[in-house]
């Protein structure tokens, strides 16, 4: 939300591009934790609590999209982040951080070339179009660049209860469910259902409303979602699947997803 007191910052300050340092990674693992710490009220280890980051062990295998502030200094000038992992390091490495919730089946069998992108996040004083849309265009050169066809990650709603947001999931389920050949489902243990309501039952710009941001602006890429939920304890959110599959994306939107910002 921007206003007198957090005005919009000026595109123009703004740098985004991969990690090049350690330096850089701490950096945006304390960015994670001011926001999904302190702000979220998702859990870490001890360890991770003292040194006030949020990491894991896949954040080695990720590459991490970062946000810079030009005219900010110190680590703080490190202002947005989102980490990516393609399909390639995964097989030969870790696996997949979402295969935890979901199965990714249809995805892997695909053969097609993909990258998992998950830890979106922005410093609560930039949070806006102009950043989000930068990140978003730094995903769009990574994705061009690498010739890669499908992205997908785990993007949440806050708490795990549904119900707050019975109207958002079904409007998920009813309208925006991933094809069969690309769909993802979630794992039984750890499910929660997105079909509460009846579609007839919705009305419909009510329940994009209340869609968190990020979910709200994969769907307006053209992106679709897996079946079902996961309840994230850990995290503190119910998480979906969000896929975005470039050849199902309109040329108006690829045109968006990639030049957004100067538009």
């Amino acid at each position: 939300m921007t206003g007198p007191e957090n005005p919009q910052p000026d595109r123009s300050q703004f740098t985004v591009r991969l990690a090049e340092t350690e330096e850089e990674v701490l950096a945006s693992q304390r960015l994670r934790y001011r926001v999904f710490v302190e702000e979220m009220g998702a859990h870490v280890d001890a360890a991770s609590a003292r040194a006030g980051v949020e990491q894991d062990a896949f954040d080695p295998f990720f590459d991490h999209l970062i946000l810079i502030d030009e005219l900010a200094g110190g680590p703080d000038r490190i202002v947005g982040t989102y980490r990516l992992l393609r399909g390639d390091v995964a097989q030969d490495g870790p696996g997949f951080y979402s295969s935890d919730e979901f199965d990714l089946s249809a995805i892997i069998r695909s053969g097609r070339s993909v990258v998992e992108l998950g830890r979106s996040c922005i410093d609560r004083r930039y949070r806006g179009n102009v950043a989000m849309l930068h990140l978003w265009n730094g995903i769009a050169d990574y994705v061009l660049s690498r010739n890669i066809e499908i992205m997908f990650g785990v993007a949440s709603f806050p708490g795990t209860d549904p119900a707050p947001f019975v109207e958002a999931v079904s409007y998920l389920h009813h309208f925006h469910l991933a094809p069969e050949d690309i769909r993802v489902r979630v794992r039984v243990d750890r499910a929660a259902r997105l079909d509460l309501l009846p579609p007839e039952s919705l009305d419909l710009e009510d329940a994009r409303s209340r869609l968190p941001p990020l979910i709200m602006g994969y769907i307006r890429l053209g992106g679709f979602v897996g079946a079902g939920a996961c309840v994230d304890e850990v995290f503190n959110t119910l998480d979906v699947c969000v896929i975005l599959d470039t050849e199902r994306m309109s040329e108006k939107r690829k045109a968006y997803f990639v030049r957004g910002y100067e538009r």
